[in-house]
């Protein structure tokens, strides 16, 4: 029994394109002589290309999902035009067959609209350069489906900027267990400079029946959340964009498991752009069983046994850095070899050999003592180190009237400088030996008690006046003799000679 929603689509076909009622066997080849694919006939263009549903014009087939992405160059976007000769099954909100149109590159873009029925779209606008579009059809009721085509245009945002871009060719091919994906590959190696806009790919390809594993370690973008200015995609099997596996513009960046030997990395920044910077790591590995000295991961991971505790971590989860040694600057015992040990050895045992001997010759070796004997000892030596200097009131050479009364008691005539040099000498040296005699007489002068006093002269002075004896010692360097002078002076104010 043919059902309501089957009739009813059955009539409008038959009304719209003059198909036979209830036909679902599709056509191999079209009018224009175009094998059509699964998913109908695609043709890319420079600048758009056209698609259609699978089969059409005639009906498209039951039970069939069909996805359409659609990229247009950097700054510029999509303008998808829809012919009117278009028929899907209708049905309230589109819950069957339907078309879906997203603003972006995924199936999780923001969503433009989703069309059936016999109202076509006509006109749909991207915001940048791409189109997510799905075609679902369910296993009731197939309709002649859509013909759409698509052009290419100058995106509003950078109506001030050149199109086309005159972009430098910018590729990179990696290979090997593991490696490093970076940004600052296209300075070093293609030379393009900071002021240039770039897009750039990197080609990660794994031995057959491997697949790819990438890890960033640093990712940050310039413009932030300006994906039209600056992202990184990562694509899974060929650079499409068909095999988009995820695109990154704001300010995080996740790890991505690849299903297949290829990964492609592609970078795009503008002009403005150009600071921005990653670093990303793939690791190549093969899905469980491990064969051979492969590590596995615990996370169905077999990677190469050189990637364990080697500081990277290269499985999902750190398994592989696990338990290592902590790799430290390694002390300088540790860097010795025999070779180093042997020299050090040597070195200390000749060290160690001319220090013992050296004191074993310093106490075999007898003591040389200095013995001076009684005939060659000269008391003068003594006598002469233990002299101190002293001094006496010299004779002065000054009349006795010329002299204060207070101080007649320092005229002697025997009153002189104990010692030669200090009153003058007939030779150059100034140092004279004195004989026992001389030296007896002295201290029995300086012992005998002085003569009395005369008393005191009376004569008037000023209060400020003050009586002063000066004891002058004089050197004369051209008779090389020494001389002692007593002066007696009344100042006002207090002043000394010499």
């Amino acid at each position: 029994m043919v059902s309501r929603r089957k009739l009813l689509l059955a009539l409008i076909t038959l009304v719209s394109s003059g198909a036979p009622m209830g036909s679902k066997k599709a056509t191999a080849i079209n009018n224009s002589g175009v094998t059509p694919g699964l998913c109908g006939t695609w043709v890319k263009e420079a600048h758009g290309g056209s698609f259609t549903s699978p089969n059409h014009p005639d009906q498209y087939p039951p039970d069939r999902e069909c996805s359409y992405i659609i990229e247009a160059p950097p700054r510029q976007c999509i303008d998808l035009y829809f012919y009117e000769k278009y028929s899907i099954e209708p049905s309230w909100e589109c819950k069957f067959d339907h078309i879906e149109v997203r603003d972006g590159p995924f199936s999780f873009s923001p969503i433009i609209g989703r069309y059936c029925g016999q109202e076509s779209p006509l006109y749909i606008r991207s915001s940048g350069q791409y189109l997510w579009i799905k075609f679902v059809t369910d296993s009731e009721l197939e309709a002649t489906g859509f013909s759409a085509r698509y052009n290419f245009t100058q995106d509003p945002d950078f109506k001030d900027f050149n199109i086309p871009l005159s972009l430098s060719p910018c590729e990179f091919e990696m290979s090997g267990p593991e490696g490093i994906v970076e940004s600052a590959l296209v300075m070093k190696e293609v030379g393009i400079m900071q002021t240039e806009a770039v897009d750039c790919r990197w080609f990660i390809r794994a031995p057959p029946g491997s697949k790819i594993y990438l890890r960033f370690l640093e990712y940050e973008m310039q413009n932030s959340n300006e994906c039209k200015r600056n992202f990184v995609a990562v694509y899974d099997g060929s650079s499409s964009v068909e095999h988009l596996k995820n695109k990154f513009c704001s300010t995080v960046a996740s790890d991505i498991m690849l299903l297949t030997a290829v990964g492609i990395v592609r970078m795009w920044a503008d002009e403005g752009s150009r600071s921005g910077h990653f670093r990303i790591l793939f690791t190549t590995f093969r899905e469980p069983p491990c064969d051979g000295d492969a590590y596995f991961c615990q996370s169905n991971m077999c990677i190469n046994h050189t990637l364990v505790c080697n500081g990277i971590q290269n499985c999902v989860y750190p398994w592989d850095e696990n338990g290592c040694t902590e790799k430290r600057k390694a002390t300088i015992l540790e860097t010795l070899d025999s070779t180093n040990v042997t020299i050090i050895g040597m070195t200390c045992g000749v060290v160690l050999l001319l220090l013992t001997a050296s004191i074993v010759i310093q106490v075999k070796q007898p003591r040389k003592k200095c013995v001076m004997s009684h005939d060659n000892f000269d008391p003068g030596l003594l006598h002469q180190a233990l002299e101190l200097p002293c001094y006496e009131p010299c004779t002065s050479r000054l009349g006795a009237g010329a002299l204060p009364e207070d101080f007649l008691w320092l005229q002697h005539a025997s009153s002189r400088c104990v010692h030669g040099h200090h009153c003058g000498s007939s030779g150059r040296s100034s140092h004279i030996d004195l004989s026992m005699h001389d030296t007896s007489s002295d201290l029995e002068e300086m012992q005998a008690p002085p003569p009395p006093l005369a008393p005191p002269l009376l004569h008037h002075t000023s209060p400020r006046s003050q009586g002063r004896v000066v004891v002058i010692h004089s050197y004369l360097q051209d008779d090389a003799t020494e001389t002692c002078e007593l002066h007696s002076e009344l100042e006002d104010e207090p002043s000394c000679s010499i």
